[in-house]
């Protein structure tokens, strides 16, 4: 086969079993060939800096030493970006794959899928494409459902409810939000119960909660 058209591979993991594993599912790939490895993020980071145009893709696990997968990736797609990534986790949950995409992660598999899957993952991304398995999809469907609930319900807040509800973060009673904004307590209380039924809130430590992460102090 050309050289031209052989993609050479970057495996990062910290367990040396699973990147001896790949080795061996990749060795009989002729189009495949695992030039370097690496037991931690930041040992591949280094590998990519000495050499960046020898390599043309990353297969990453997520927890590692010294530097993380989802920041490897970060990192490469920044300084490297003909450089693809491809996550190999184990990690099937919406915080795991929200960071990978933040990330700019090009695919992102369980490590309990088999070689095809592996195999077909790499062909797509090597191809220009993404690749996110099945059991992947719902979570990053439903984590963008969630945030686009969120965002709704901040923008249902109107100026005057987000001002108070900056005063709540603050801890001042209804009395005091009354005295400072110049409104009546029963003004106030009502704004509130406003507030709880837009963000979907119970109390007000969840009120407080809802502030800090959406910064509306």
């Amino acid at each position: 086969m050309d050289k031209k058209n052989i993609i050479n591979i970057l495996v990062a993991d910290d367990h040396q079993m699973m990147i001896d594993g790949i080795r061996n599912l990749l060795i009989k790939e002729a189009d495949f060939n695992i030039v370097e490895e690496a037991n931690n993020g930041q040992v591949a980071y280094e590998k990519v800096v000495a050499n960046p145009d020898n390599i043309n893709l990353i297969l990453t696990d997520i927890s590692m030493p010294l530097l993380s997968g989802t920041d490897l990736c970060r990192m490469i797609k920044s300084e490297f970006p003909h450089i693809q990534v491809l996550i190999l986790s184990m990690y099937n949950n919406s915080t795991a794959v929200k960071e990978a995409v933040l990330a700019e992660a090009d695919g992102y598999i369980l490590k309990n899928s088999g070689k095809d899957e592996l195999l077909c993952a790499i062909h797509r991304i090597v191809n220009g494409g993404t690749y996110f398995s099945q059991d992947i999809i719902p979570l990053i469907y439903n984590q963008y459902h969630k945030e686009k609930i969120q965002n709704q319900q901040i923008s249902l807040l109107t100026t005057r409810e987000r001002e108070i509800l900056s005063l709540i973060v603050k801890e001042m009673t209804s009395e005091e939000i009354a005295e400072q904004l110049f409104i009546s307590k029963k003004t106030v209380d009502n704004h509130r119960q406003h507030i709880l039924e837009k963000t979907g809130c119970k109390s007000t430590v969840g009120l407080v909660k809802f502030a800090i992460k959406y910064e509306i102090v």
